[in-house]
């Protein structure tokens, strides 16, 4: 007997009902799907029904439903971070109660340290110093052996905490170089003398090293940057002899900075971080390459 098709299309060849669709000539045939297919869809149905039941699914006002096992991924994330910091607390109490030296020879440790203080880093620092800690005009450079304060470990440490002219520390680094222009102290020719002297000491373009540039340099310089322009670390007076400069190396800069010199501030840390934390960021900052 033929099947009876209505007033459904029906392909020729196979003599099956079509959908009605056609592509270039191909008829689309209303085969039905596959037994095993349509159970597998059935059954995702099932089991997605049992999980909205069972887990969070349905979204509400300022919820979704909780599910009758009461599962909570926010719980689990918490539970996950306190077990971390527990295992942690161990550790920390240790840095906490150890000297930098200890902690910095301890490899345990001093990954640790190393780690955390990456961290505290880009969160707190790099927004001067850069996050690579390659800093910027107006901003030291951490990965290099120059250092204005000292690189040792408890120079570092005594930098982060009290900071640079700080307005809020008592302790902080301290120290002004005379405006030696807006002042009157030296008149432009004069420092257009030591500006070129200084250029010299580094080989800068337009340095010379000429008998009055030398003596302005020895009567007015030389007390905080040392007789040959080396420098001098407990002052906080950078060495002028090097190729590294905290503004620009260039004579014109360099009279500037005579003239009227500019004078970064550091934050005080103590306060805002907790002594670990300081332990820390003075154990990465050392060692990224330019610590003593």
């Amino acid at each position: 007997m033929t099947p009876d098709h209505g007033n459904k299309p029906v392909d020729e060849l196979s003599g099956v009902e079509t959908t009605g669709h056609e592509w270039d000539g191909i008829k689309e045939l209303n085969n039905p799907l596959p037994r095993w297919w349509l159970w597998t869809f059935y059954g995702c149905i099932a089991i997605a029904l049992i999980y909205s039941v069972l887990y969070p699914a349905w979204p509400l006002l300022t919820s979704a439903t909780p599910g009758v096992l009461g599962y909570s991924s926010r719980a689990d994330l918490e539970k996950e971070m306190s077990d971390v910091g527990a295992a942690q607390q161990a550790t920390v109490q240790r840095i906490a109660a150890l000297p930098l030296q200890e902690i910095a020879a301890d490899p345990d440790l001093s990954r640790f340290a190393t780690v955390s203080g990456a961290s505290t880093f880009k969160v707190n620092c790099s927004q001067c110093h850069g996050t690579g800690a390659e800093g910027a005009a107006g901003y030291p450079n951490l990965n290099d052996d120059a250092w204005i304060w000292g690189g040792t470990l408890d120079d570092i440490y005594t930098t982060i905490s009290h900071g640079a002219r700080s307005p809020t520390d008592p302790d902080t680094r301290f120290n002004l170089m005379p405006n030696f222009g807006s002042d009157g102290i030296l008149d432009p020719q004069a420092i257009q003398s030591v500006a070129g002297y200084v250029a010299s000491l580094s080989g800068l373009e337009g340095g010379a090293d000429t008998p009055e540039g030398r003596q302005l340099f020895a009567d007015n310089c030389a007390a905080c940057h040392g007789p040959t322009g080396k420098g001098m670390r407990e002052n906080g007076a950078p060495d002028l002899s090097d190729q590294i400069w905290l503004y620009q190396g260039s004579l014109a800069a360099i009279e500037q900075q005579i003239g009227k010199p500019r004078h970064g501030v550091m934050p005080a840390w103590t306060g805002k971080l907790s002594d670990t934390r300081i332990k820390e960021l003075a154990v990465y900052v050392h060692g990224l390459g330019g610590g003593q």
